[in-house]
């Protein structure tokens, strides 16, 4: 069953429409094949239109929507030989993020990434993917490894924000973050991100400091949510859309600003409406990614990075 956000009205109405059709079908001997069709198209037309003039705000909508490719699928259709690995050897272990070593379309990678969950239990259980310090600590230990092997590090990135509870910061939530970030740029392998919904403050950019940065065509990546944004500025979360605008938090916006590398297209209607078909699009592009760097040593892979971050606001 599809969840329909606000602007998708329109939409909504016209497959309502086919389902009926289709039902009655059933229950006679009238053709209906040629109607179905027309509405077919119709919603084909409506979600291109739609789509093609999304604000910031509805972007951020889409890329918060639950049927949205999450790291578990995207593992499962890319990864093969997956092996995740718990525990940051510290604490515990923390299930907002997975990550181990893996194969990428033959090549052995290190995969790690946020992963919000798909219906209650799971998302309890990854705690909608808002990691804790433990969680960042794995991520460090995870690119450790990697670079102990020389395996390239992929990120898919989808999480509102590092977990804010009061025992996150008891155990050292932002120094665990800073030595995440820190972790990425010291990588003597390449780094390839994917930010794939939202790529939500200092929790986003731990696993996002990467050589490579590529973002889903509706995802977001801000510094913080725009509700967050609109209850500093305004006192009040009602203006989250104006936020959004105001915070160039969309693909197009950080593209424009040199910010990202590339922009991965979703299928007609978002990522949501064709998971599989995304995530091709998304294996794609972080493939190309990759291929940019085949051949570099570690000093010019850490070189590459330097300069990447160095250059961004000039």
């Amino acid at each position: 069953m599809i969840t329909y956000l606000e602007f998708e009205k329109p939409v909504a109405e016209l497959e309502t429409r086919i389902k009926e059709l289709k039902a009655s079908a059933g229950e006679g001997a009238v053709n209906i094949d040629a109607e179905v069709k027309r509405l077919e198209a119709k919603v084909e037309a409506q979600l291109k239109a739609i789509y093609a003039k999304l604000t910031p705000w509805q972007k951020t909508q889409v890329a918060r929507h639950p049927a949205r490719p999450h790291l578990k699928d995207i593992t499962a259709a890319l990864i093969t030989d997956f092996t995740p690995l718990a525990g940051d050897r510290k604490f515990g272990e923390d299930c907002a993020i997975i990550g181990g070593p893996g194969r990428f379309r033959g090549r052995p990678v290190m995969v790690m990434g946020h992963e919000k969950g798909s219906d209650t239990a799971s998302r309890l259980k990854h705690n909608f993917g808002m990691a804790k310090p433990e969680g960042y600590r794995k991520a460090v230990r995870l690119m450790e490894m990697a670079d102990r092997f020389g395996l390239p590090v992929v990120s898919f990135v989808d999480t509102s924000g590092a977990f804010p509870g009061i025992h996150a910061e008891e155990r050292g939530q932002a120094e665990a973050i800073a030595r995440s970030t820190e972790a990425c740029l010291r990588l003597g392998t390449p780094m390839v991100a994917a930010i794939v919904g939202e790529g939500g403050s200092g929790g986003a950019v731990a696993l996002a400091t990467a050589n490579r940065i590529i973002m889903f065509e509706h995802a977001v990546y801000a510094v913080i949510s725009p509700e967050g944004c609109a209850s500093i500025l305004w006192r009040t979360a009602d203006k989250a859309a104006d936020a959004a605008a105001a915070m160039k938090q969309t693909a197009q916006d950080l593209k424009a600003l040199n910010l990202i590398d590339a922009i991965v297209p979703e299928p007609v209607g978002g990522a949501h409406r064709s998971p599989q078909a995304a995530i091709k699009l998304l294996g794609d592009a972080v493939e190309a990614q990759l291929a940019t760097m085949d051949g570099m040593g570690a000093d010019a892979v850490r070189d590459d990075r330097r300069t990447k971050f160095l250059a961004m606001g000039r």
